[in-house]
């Protein structure tokens, strides 16, 4: 196919000839696609592509940071450099929910941790499965910590042993949660915490995003995972 375009005359160039302008550059749409592709290929790019838009989203820096200096290395789902998780294989976490994502949390699994889905913790937050016996600190007592799913888990927040708590369940900043609400629905306040307002069943949204992930897992994969890898 013949090139319609004549190249123009410059008067700036004594009538030299211009050539005329090139076409324009593709939109960089198609190279985002391809470098998506491409990136699928890894699982870890798998994993960071579809999480990123998520709640706990894969951050490099973190995933590097537990992978190549082995700090809470083996923990399956996000974790700041700053918090630890002790006794990862005995603590499951729902979708979307990574407890010590957000710096300085203390995860201690020791008599075993649940969590449901897309509960969130903030910073700071303590999770305590198993406490020193009194009068005797070389011994401890185990007690399952069960956490529900759209719960929140508010700055400096602690779950002691034993602990309960239903779906929708926030846990004030700074409370101490020493004995369970398992019905849900509330909002716990103070230290020991207590019921400072009730939630309406029906104000309350069960969310779900179209790609779940249990922490670097997907979702399908992860009965499989737990079955091989977790105590509980």
């Amino acid at each position: 196919m013949s090139d319609d375009r004549q190249p123009s005359i410059d008067p700036s160039r004594d009538g030299a000839a211009v050539p005329p302008p090139r076409a324009a550059t593709p939109p960089p749409e198609g190279w985002k696609r391809l470098a998506a592709n491409a990136l699928r290929t890894l699982p870890i790019g798998r994993v960071w592509l579809e999480t990123r838009s998520t709640g706990a989203p894969l951050r490099l820096r973190s995933w590097l940071v537990q992978r190549a200096l082995g700090l809470n290395v083996g923990v399956y789902w996000p974790v700041h450099p700053s918090s630890q998780v002790n006794q990862w294989q005995n603590v499951v976490v729902g979708v979307e929910t990574a407890p010590g994502m957000m710096p300085g949390c203390y995860v201690q699994g020791a008599g075993g941790i649940v969590m449901g889905d897309y509960t969130l913790v903030a910073a700071g937050v303590g999770i305590v499965s198993a406490n020193h016996v009194p009068g005797d600190a070389r011994r401890s007592v185990p007690g399952r910590v069960t956490i529900g799913s759209y719960c929140w888990l508010a700055m400096n927040s602690v779950v002691l042993p034993g602990v309960t708590l239903g779906d929708f369940t926030v846990v004030g900043a700074g409370a101490v949660v020493t004995k369970s609400f398992p019905e849900g629905h509330v909002v716990l306040a103070g230290n020991p915490a207590r019921v400072i307002r009730t939630l309406d069943p029906a104000t309350c949204h069960r969310h779900r995003n179209e790609v779940e992930y249990h922490g670097f897992i997907p979702a399908a994969d992860f009965p499989a995972f737990r079955r091989q890898h977790l105590t509980l």
